[in-house]
């Protein structure tokens, strides 16, 4: 078993597709039909379900995939403390975002920190819902991730509070109430999204048993706010990941408030690389100057958008 074997098993799961993961590798296909064919002899199992170039994580495939990651996680620290020892920081940081309240409010202004005192360390973001967030912790993915709390499966770092308010066009006649209740959204129609919020968008509806007419469902923020800002339908929305309300919307805050906290996340703290335990401490530097205020403790709070 090699170190190369186990980056081609890593990237294969990430992308799915040998092509993809060839391209991503700088290697050829074969190349990584052959790594994986042989790592598959030594272990003696089936890590992937082909099909074409297209390639499926087996049950066990996924279990063992949580081992290689941490073993290249820990090459990775490994080489990270071999540099430190000569004075230099540098190697790769690989971080979970789950969308624009961690990638647009909370990134740019730590990256930007963190890149001035280590400009030889690459740093990687990948964006997705919070539960793959999640996942990818999980799985060794990532070092870092920014996950909702409680989550006791990680050690966190307690960043910002969210919220989810009302997004309404300014038209409408909820628009006028200061706070928006469940039922006030009942038979209204709606947008859906897929952002990681969903589930508590859920549960706030479900608490007084109301249902909007969902008639779109859209991926992207922008396409949400046109069809609100043209009258067409309602939704909810978590604030961070909101911009300045455009011409035509206006944000409510929900009654009662649903909200949420957010930190930065990992398996461990104390085993972090060299380049991860560095961004955790610019983290916890660059928190002191965002105001603070959740529940009485600590919490950096950026910048929100105006209702």
């Amino acid at each position: 078993m090699t170190f190369t074997q186990l980056e081609v098993f890593a990237a294969l799961a990430r992308v799915g597709s040998f092509s993809r993961a060839a391209q991503m590798l700088g290697i050829s296909q074969s190349g990584v039909s052959h790594a994986i064919k042989q790592l598959e002899t030594e272990l003696g199992v089936t890590l992937f379900l082909r099909e074409g170039a297209a390639a499926t994580v087996t049950e066990v495939g996924s279990r063992l995939l949580a081992r290689a990651n941490d073993i290249l996680q820990q090459k990775e620290a490994l080489q990270q403390e071999a540099d430190a020892e000569q004075g230099v920081a540098r190697g790769t940081l690989r971080i979970a975002s789950f969308g624009a309240t961690s990638s647009l409010r909370l990134l740019p202004q730590l990256l930007a920190r963190y890149q001035s005192a280590h400009p030889l360390v690459e740093v990687q973001i990948e964006e997705a819902t919070d539960d793959v967030v999640v996942q990818w912790l999980l799985e060794r993915r990532v070092e870092l991730g920014f996950v909702v709390l409680p989550d006791e499966r990680f050690d966190t770092l307690p960043l910002t509070e969210d919220e989810l308010v009302a997004v309404l066009p300014s038209a409408h006649p909820l628009a006028a109430k200061t706070a928006v209740r469940a039922m006030d959204l009942h038979g209204q129609p709606f947008i859906r999204t897929s952002a990681g919020s969903g589930p508590h968008i859920d549960a706030f509806l479900a608490q007084e048993g109301a249902v909007p007419r969902t008639l779109f469902r859209f991926e992207q923020l922008s396409s949400m706010m046109g069809f609100v800002a043209q009258g067409d339908a309602l939704t909810i929305a978590a604030r961070l990941a909101l911009p300045s309300p455009p011409d035509g919307v206006v944000y409510r805050p929900l009654k009662p408030r649903r909200s949420r906290a957010i930190a930065l996340a990992a398996l461990r703290f104390d085993k972090l690389s060299p380049a991860a335990a560095a961004f955790v401490e610019t983290t916890r530097k660059a928190r002191k100057h965002w105001v603070m205020d959740l529940g009485g403790r600590r919490k950096g709070a950026p910048t929100q958008p105006p209702l």
